[in-house]
């Protein structure tokens, strides 16, 4: 299990972003990306359940950050999201995403939230598309802070209930 690099201002993995989320994604012996997220009321659509787009964001992140783990610097170019059922606010979430195909300038994956008692609250598909090296060069400059923040023990995600390796 690896951690994956956070940024400065990323809405969902920046951690000096005042708003955000400061979300840690770790790469699986599988290829997956995985991270836990409780969301809590300032992330309601309606009383008790996530905006869904907050869980939009969720799912973006989860796809893209799957290339990144290949080495791959991507970005959006479609993202097809399936609202399986309510997302609730004040329980854990698990995000999972991982690469379905490569292909010469385009990745396909998919990604999904997976509630505590295991059932999938929503579903995402993406297409994204390779940025240039010297854009992807751009890209982490312009982050200013793209490192491997610690945080003490790593998840232990068969206590989650995902499977591994």
């Amino acid at each position: 299990m690896k951690k994956q690099p956070n940024s400065q201002m990323c809405f969902v993995c920046g951690l000096e972003n005042p708003i955000g989320l400061k979300m840690a994604f770790y790469e699986d012996e599988l290829g997956r990306v995985i991270a836990r997220f409780t969301p809590d009321s300032e992330h309601e659509g309606y009383p008790g359940v996530v905006h869904g787009g907050i869980v939009t964001a969720l799912l973006d992140e989860a796809l893209s950050r799957a290339a990144i783990a290949k080495g791959r610097w991507v970005v959006t170019a479609r993202l097809n999201v399936r609202f399986r059922r309510p997302t609730p606010t004040a329980m854990p979430v698990t995000v999972i995403g991982e690469i379905v195909e490569f292909k010469k300038r385009t990745v396909e994956a998919r990604a999904s939230i997976v509630l505590a008692n295991g059932q999938i609250s929503a579903q995402a598909t993406g297409t994204f598309v390779e940025v240039s090296s010297e854009q992807a060069e751009q890209m982490q400059e312009a982050l200013g802070y793209w490192e491997i923040a610690p945080d003490g023990e790593p998840p232990d995600f068969e206590a989650w209930g995902i499977p591994v390796g």
